[in-house]
């Protein structure tokens, strides 16, 4: 369980609003350009099933995010759903609470009905202190390779 100063939300009930959220969000993973992108993308996330987004708050204020896709914009089609967005600000590091929205994010695609997930990351050891397996690479459009890892659900 989180400390009490610390709750994960789906992006759609942060009471700072969906757009406060988004550009957050944005300002994590986005590109100058893309904002419009990200705002369509979490607007018409689907709480029934996917994509979902989420921030984590510390009290009222964004402290973190995550969300769950279809694809992170790699060649791997076939893998899904997607683990994406991981982001813990710098000051609220080393609590452990990467782990709390992986956690989170592990049981909303369980809830879902995904039996794994799957993410791509630059990182060579993150993840498999919370249990991801390493199962390749794939290629994301610019030609670059990433590396990618699946975390069993059951």
């Amino acid at each position: 369980m989180l400390k009490n100063e610390y709750k994960i939300v789906k992006m759609h009930d942060h009471s700072g609003g969906l757009n406060e959220a988004i550009a957050y969000y944005h300002r994590k993973w986005g590109r100058g350009n893309n904002l419009n992108f990200f705002g369509d993308a979490i607007r018409h996330s689907d709480y029934s099933n996917l994509p979902q987004f989420f921030v984590m708050l510390k009290h009222d204020k964004i402290v973190g995010c995550c969300g769950l896709i279809v694809n992170d914009f790699i060649s791997r089609h076939d893998l899904y759903p997607w683990l994406c967005g991981l982001y813990v600000e710098e000051s609220e590091r080393g609590q452990k609470l990467g782990n709390k929205l992986l956690m989170f994010a592990e049981k909303e695609a369980k809830r879902v009905g995904y039996e794994t997930l799957c993410l791509t990351t630059e990182h060579t050891s993150y993840y498999e202190r919370y249990g991801w397996e390493y199962i390749g690479d794939g290629v994301e459009p610019s030609g670059d390779l990433t590396r990618i890892y699946r975390k069993n659900l059951s």
